[in-house]
């Protein structure tokens, strides 16, 4: 399963972030609520954190997340939250044109 997520902060702190809310049993992060629910273990951060794209906070950034949100949801692999994706013909377009 994949949470597709956008920080301004480092990835170490954001992982940090993650860490508190999955040992102290908070529901601020979704990653976290996944892990607990599910009974996994917490992996260190080169294991469970990964760059998918760089640029600045904003709309361009606002669109790539929902854009690998979306491809993760097609795949059945998102644990984001579904109600937030929506059917959208770019990206059904973009999807298919990369598998080629």
């Amino acid at each position: 399963m994949t949470y597709i997520g956008q920080t301004g902060s480092s990835f170490k702190v954001r992982f940090k972030e993650h860490f508190h809310d999955f040992k102290y049993n908070h529901s601020k992060s979704k990653y976290a609520t996944h892990l607990l629910e599910n009974h996994h273990s917490m992996g260190t951060i080169d294991d469970t954190l990964e760059i998918l794209h760089t640029t600045h906070k904003g709309r361009k950034m606002n669109t790539i997340e929902q854009f690998y949100i979306y491809i993760e949801t097609i795949k059945g692999t998102q644990i984001n939250d579904k109600s937030t994706v929506k059917p959208n013909k770019i990206f059904d377009t973009i999807v298919k044109n990369m598998k080629k």
